[in-house]
């Protein structure tokens, strides 16, 4: 086994090979769900509380095509192999890097991170289809296969070899995309929510299924509220202040894609022997204090892949880019810098 050290972080090598099982206690799921709890609330706070503003480089893609009339200006997108409109914000100067949001986000989660990375990279934020400046899509009709060649014609488009970072659920597509595209350079997955058989879901189904009847009684907001207070555990002041924002319509519009995604998880099965020819090098990021279920899956990615290195980042939870930006940065440059 081999230990690497990097930015504050522990790191620890992959056993290849290894069979991951989620033998933890009960008390200590219920622990790791409140402590998941915090680490949402806290992102939500800061989501609510980032700037925007950021410039995006001019156009330059031959095969880019105009933003749709809800993209905000400065958009660019790609046209995905079954014809949605995917947009992305393009920021920054350097290898191209692209960037990819989780469930409930959009291409803004990354904007407190654009000006230190757009030192270093072009980067390239998407929004993911269903929201922001990307076509929308029925959710009884999604097919999560769609978003990893979303997320590889992005890749594919750019015109060079690209770096790719996903976060959670863009983690999931990432990675699948990695199998779709011969231009990636470096792979960066931070907990991708990869359901293990004999694994605690993060998601009860009855929780599912009251979110699939919100949707069909055209309840957006009772979606996105459900999820908030039911699943992830929001606290009410925090979702009193984030109603009050402006960015609450915008969430609201997510609920559809909310659904969809959290049906796909539970649909997903992960094969490791599709992966173990990626050649790829891969940095998986782990919080030391995020719950059992994305530990047991990012562990399996990891003992999957051939070309990896598993961080532990100590003391964080699911989203280190915004309790402790500055390590998640420089774990995150200092692999892709790395020769």
């Amino acid at each position: 086994m081999t230990s690497f050290v990097a930015a504050g972080a522990m790191s620890v090598g992959s056993c290849h090979g290894d069979r991951f099982e989620l033998h933890s206690p009960i008390q200590d799921r219920r622990a790791s769900r409140r402590r998941l709890v915090r680490g949402f609330a806290g992102g939500v706070a800061a989501g609510l509380l980032t700037a925007a503003g950021i410039r995006p480089a001019p156009a330059s893609a031959g095969d880019a095509t105009p933003a749709s009339p809800h993209a905000e200006e400065g958009m660019e997108s790609v046209i995905a192999p079954d014809g949605m409109r995917i947009a992305y914000r393009r920021a920054g100067d350097g290898p191209p890097l692209v960037l990819v949001h989780g469930t409930a986000d959009d291409h803004n989660r990354w904007l407190p991170l654009l000006p230190a990375l757009g030192e270093r990279f072009t980067v390239y934020a998407i929004d993911r289809r269903g929201r922001g400046g990307s076509g929308s899509y029925d959710p009884a009709t999604y097919r999560i296969e769609r978003e990893f060649a979303d997320v590889a014609a992005v890749v594919d488009a750019i015109g060079e070899p690209a770096h790719l970072l996903g976060h959670s659920f863009g983690a999931l597509c990432s990675l699948e995309a990695a199998l779709l595209t011969d231009r990636l350079r470096k792979l960066v997955l931070y907990e991708p929510p990869i359901l293990i058989p004999d694994g605690e879901p993060l998601i009860p189904p009855e929780a599912v299924t009251k979110l699939e009847a919100l949707l069909a009684a055209g309840d957006e907001e009772g979606v996105l509220l459900a999820f908030a207070r039911e699943i992830v555990g929001v606290p009410e002041d925090v979702i009193a202040m984030w109603r009050a924002a402006p960015e609450w319509q915008a969430s609201v519009e997510m609920a559809p894609t909310i659904v969809a995604e959290v049906r796909a998880v539970g649909d997903y099965v992960f094969d490791p022997a599709r992966f173990r020819d990626l050649a790829t090098p891969t940095l998986l990021l782990l919080g030391g204090e995020s719950p059992p279920f994305f530990t047991v899956a990012t562990e399996a990615v990891a003992a999957a892949l051939p070309h990896d290195r598993l961080e532990v980042l100590p003391g964080q939870g699911h989203i280190a880019m915004d309790t402790v930006p500055e390590l998640f940065l420089e774990t995150v440059v200092g692999f892709l810098a790395e020769e």
